[in-house]
């Protein structure tokens, strides 16, 4: 039996803290007003991870229902 973490689980927790750095030096953590798009944006940019340096850029277009009167 092994103990200690796996390579996998390694691996995605490298990718996950380049999206993460990724999503800071895009500055989507400065705003204070979140909606739906940008913590959409906020979280597939952190999970493109590496991507968003080989020119992945993505955005989420958060269109909510109105709520009836």
């Amino acid at each position: 039996m092994r103990s200690g973490p796996s390579l996998l689980g390694v691996i995605l927790v490298i990718w996950l803290v380049i999206g993460a750095v990724a999503a800071g030096q895009r500055g989507y953590y400065k705003s204070d007003d979140t909606n739906c798009a940008e913590a959409g944006t906020i979280l597939v940019t952190i999970v493109a991870g590496p991507l968003n340096y080989l020119g992945a850029n993505p955005k989420v277009d958060c269109k909510l229902p109105e709520p009836s009167k």
